[in-house]
């Protein structure tokens, strides 16, 4: 097997496993990822932390959760990523920040929590934040089209070697 299918081959495996459990919720997945902003969760959760959280079928006391702040709420629609503390899905679930002395004004429904905390990667949040900035896309896509067009040449098709006309050199007394 030559190193072009091996490279497809993982490429493809690496593609079905985000598929399968990487794939977020906009998509008909499972999985939302949510960048940290603020100090409420301090020391576990840092602003700037990328957190996965994955839906489940049922939430429970101590489960640091991600929910959306219900309707009709200030702030309705915000996502909140804290801890359960108390309560249930159907009365609704008392929810705080690990560095909050005091639990969230909201009472999230099970229908308002979007996931669990799954997979954190400190710090990977920034990065995400800095690529989503219009001129940062922009530098980006920009990049692409050069390298694709230094690449591929004027007529679109990836450069050829040339053999040089060594003879003719040779006879005119220019190569040695």
């Amino acid at each position: 097997m030559n190193a072009g299918r091996v490279g497809l081959a993982l490429l493809i495996a690496l593609l079905a496993a985000w598929f399968v459990f990487l794939r977020p919720v906009s998509l008909g997945g499972s999985v939302m990822y949510i960048v940290i902003r603020g100090n409420s969760m301090e020391p576990g959760y840092v602003s700037g932390d990328l957190l996965v959280v994955r839906a489940e079928p049922s939430y429970g006391t101590s489960d640091v959760v991600a929910y959306r702040v219900p309707g009709g709420e200030v702030g309705e629609g915000i996502v909140v990523v804290h801890r359960i503390v108390g309560g249930d899905a159907s009365a609704g679930f008392a929810v705080r920040g690990d560095n909050n002395p005091s639990a969230d004004p909201w009472l999230p429904h099970g229908t308002d929590v979007v996931g669990k905390a799954w997979v954190l990667i400190p710090g990977l949040g920034r990065v995400v934040v800095a690529i989503r900035q219009p001129v940062v896309l922009a530098a980006m896509a920009a990049s692409l089209v050069v390298g694709l067009v230094i690449f591929r040449g004027p007529t679109g098709r990836p450069p050829t070697t040339v053999p040089m006309p060594t003879a003719r050199f040779r006879r005119a007394g220019r190569l040695r």
